[in-house]
């Protein structure tokens, strides 16, 4: 990210996390590690709560990614 914006400049702040906040994945670290990266990477990127929600779980692990889709729709609550 700081060779991108090295060679195209203007990049702000905001912009810088957003674009953070898209690459962020689990992986095979531990909740806690990715809870933590997201948390730094929010802070500046005025994403409105909703849109926060969003991009977590689409960074979280692909299999606990898909249990908590599963029970969301069991529950009721996937709009």
């Amino acid at each position: 990210m700081a060779d991108i914006k090295k060679e195209f400049g203007g990049e702000d702040e905001e912009s810088v996390k957003v674009a953070e906040l898209h690459r962020l994945e689990q992986g095979s670290r531990m909740m806690e590690e990715f809870v933590q990266e997201f948390k730094r990477a929010a802070r500046e990127s005025k994403y409105k709560r909703h849109s926060l929600i969003e991009e977590f779980k689409w960074g979280m692990n692909r299999v606990i990614r898909k249990k908590l889709i599963e029970a969301e729709h069991q529950l009721g609550m996937v709009e």
